[in-house]
């Protein structure tokens, strides 16, 4: 299973994200019922209900009433938006922390950048 700390049912919401962002699952296209996402991770259908409606809440998904969740037009970029905004906040942030630290500018670091970035 899927355990790395975090709560199960934010695990939960994080894949159906990355299936959402990846293109495996595509806006409009029904996401996979509670049920589905309990029995194939193995775990109690109302912890999967909780990272579902998590995406509900978050304007991800919406559910189609007798039918099922389904993934809202628009989800993938908005889920680009935000995972963009974290990754500079995780990343970027502390990078030009450090490199203010070691005395460096942006270009200084944009080089370096484009340095290691080329396929090391």
């Amino acid at each position: 299973m899927m355990d790395d700390g975090r709560p199960l049912f934010v695990q939960i919401a994080e894949r159906i994200e990355g299936a959402i962002i990846d293109g495996s699952l595509a806006e409009e296209a029904q996401a996979p019922s509670t049920n589905e996402l309990a029995a194939f991770h193995r775990i109690n259908p109302a912890t999967a209900a909780k990272g579902v409606n998590q995406l509900v809440a978050d304007g991800i998904l919406y559910k189609r009433r007798g039918i099922g969740m389904f993934v809202a037009t628009g989800a993938r970029t908005r889920l680009l938006e935000r995972r963009r905004e974290e990754f500079g906040r995780q990343y970027i942030a502390p990078l030009l922390a450090e490199a203010r630290k070691l005395g460096m500018d942006v270009e200084e670091l944009k080089k370096m950048i484009e340095l290691w970035g080329d396929d090391r």
